[in-house]
This record gives C-alpha cells, structure tokens and sequence, in this order.
C-alpha cells in the first residue's frame, strides 16, 4: 500500500522533464549532427505548431473536455481562406469569413457540450468529420491550396529573428498569454474549479456553462493561428493532414507533460514539458531513421503508456466517469 501511495505521488511533469534531459544528452552524445545548430532550430520549430494546438487543448481538457475537431479546424479553415484568396476575394473579406466560420464551429462545439449534454469526444469527433467533409467537397477543389505569391502569409514564414523561424516565436507569446490566463485571472481559475468539481463550481456561481463554451472558442482559435504558421512555412496547406496522426501528437504532448485527464489540473509549463520531449524524440527517431509506421508505433505506445499513468496519479472520479468527455 505504501509503495502505491508513493507512486500516486510522483510528479509526472518532472520524470517526463528528467527523461527529456537524459534523452537530449544520450541523443547528443550518440547520434552525428543531433547539438548542431541548425538541427535544434529544428527541433523547436518541429513543436511550435503542435505546441500551439496542445495549448488550445490543454485548456479543453484541464475543464474535463477533449476537443478532436482542432486538426480539421486548422487545416480547412486556412486552405478555404487561401482559396477564397486564389479565387481573387479580398484579403479582409476573405479573413472575415474565415474567423467567423471558426468562431461558429468553437460555438457549436461548446453549446453542444454544455447545453445539450452532448459527450464532448463525440461532438467533435462529427464536427471535425463535418468540416473537412463540407470544406473538401463545397469550398475548395484541390487537397493542397497554395499560398498566393506575395502574400503575408507567405512573408510570414521567411521571417526570422537571431535566425530562429517566427513561429517559435509565437508559440512562446502564446504559451506566456495562456500562462496568464490560466493563472492571472478570474476566468482562468474558473476552468480549473470546474474541471476540478463541476457541480461545486456551479453551486459557489461560477458560470460553468458559458466558460466551456469559451474553452471551445479557445480551442478553435488557436487551430486557425496554427493552420496559418503551418501555411507560411510551407507556402501551403495540405487538407490530408486531417488523417494524419497529428491529432495524437496533440493529445500526446498534453498528456506526457501532466495534464490531467480527470480535469482540473495542469498548465502550460505541462505543455512545454510534454513538446519538448517529443520534439527530441521524433528528431532523434529521425536521425536514426526508424521508418514512420514504427515511429507512430512508439509514440502509441508513450500515449498508452502516459494514459495509464494518468489514470493512477490523477485518478478519475465517480462524476468524471458519469460525464462521459474524455
């Protein structure tokens, strides 16, 4: 019984930090070219995107809730603004709809969620279906939609400071945003009391409905601003990202830093632990060339594995159970 005791109590984000600095050191001393400059530039901007759509959902799952509609939110939104942009709708327009379909999509989600008593795994499970099947089959002609020649966005990714790409950049002003957020404010707080104890928070008046709405907002906000980091570092989007794994690489990231699926615990420093260790990892797989379906076995397994440690030290709750979101 003490020994279990002992286990309930250990800190996952701190093992998965010690594990990252003993894989960095082994990889930097094992693997050729791993401590070179250019490669850990790579290494970091490998994760801002995934870091980025990690925070959206970690917000989302610290308030008990998943949202698996963020990866067809962040590709289809952009290639239907780039192909509102190739069809010669003006910039502004063209952004306006874009946001307004977003927002509409993290309203629907959060409403569903919250007011209809929808499990949240299946409302976004549909939405994310919905949204790249509407988008794919009404709004664009093409699976890859080119960024248009001169555009900002394509600026956007030639930008860097100190040689270090832009987009690592806005991840760490978004993670310093959410940090303050989560921590510095009232409605912040009010996402970890209702994750923590929903019907607590609601007794105490807490407005538990209206701030998972906004979780969702959250979420599909951040899917847009990393769907246009993706776009002008690549010149495009490619809509196949949607059945990629990349939508694990998010839960995993989440998840291997210490956000707890039972709600009401974690925090973005959980988000920079869990990115930094897969960054190591994919690079150093990558390196080593391990093909990609065993490299999506291994990080299975780490997702299985964080999953089941997640259930011992954050143990979900009679109330967890019966919600049904995660």
């Amino acid at each position: 019984m003490a020994g279990w005791l002992n286990f309930r109590s250990l800190n996952q984000e701190g093992i998965v930090f010690a594990i990252s600095v003993v894989l960095f050191v082994a990889a930097a001393i094992g693997l050729p070219g791993f401590i070179d400059a250019n490669n850990l530039v790579a290494i970091i901007r490998s994760v801002s995107v995934l870091g980025i759509l990690a925070l959206g959902m970690a917000v989302v799952i610290i308030g008990r809730g998943i949202d698996l509609s963020a990866v067809a939110i962040m590709a289809m939104s952009v290639a239907w603004y780039l192909q509102l942009l190739n069809s010669g709708t003006p910039d502004g327009l063209a952004f306006a709809y874009v946001l307004a379909g977003v927002l509409a999509i993290g309203l629907l989600n959060g409403f569903l969620v919250a007011y209809a008593d929808v499990p949240a795994i299946f409302v976004t499970l549909a939405t994310g279906s919905f949204v790249f099947g509407y988008v794919r089959s009404q709004l664009i002609t093409q699976d890859a939609v080119p960024v248009p020649q001169g555009h900002w966005v394509e600026l956007l990714g030639g930008l860097r400071f100190l040689d270090v790409p832009i987009e690592v950049f806005v991840f760490a002003g978004l993670a310093f945003l959410f940090f303050l957020f989560l921590r510095c404010t009232k409605w912040g707080r009010y996402i970890y009391f209702a994750g923590d104890n929903p019907v607590a928070a609601r007794n105490i008046g807490i407005p538990v409905r209206p701030m998972l709405v906004l979780r969702y907002v959250l979420s599909a906000f951040v899917a847009l601003i990393a769907g246009l980091l993706t776009a002008a570092s690549l010149h495009s989007i490619n809509t196949r990202v949607v059945n990629s794994t990349l939508l694990y690489d998010i839960v995993l990231v989440a998840v291997i830093g210490g956000i707890g699926l039972s709600g009401g615990r974690g925090g973005v420093r959980n988000v920079l632990v869990g990115a930094a260790l897969i960054g190591i990892l994919l690079n150093a797989m990558t390196i080593i060339d391990i093909p990609l379906l065993y490299q999506n076995l291994i990080k299975a397994a780490i997702l299985l594995g964080a999953i089941i440690v997640d259930g011992i030290i954050n143990p979900r709750d009679e109330q967890t159970a019966q919600q049904g979101d995660i």
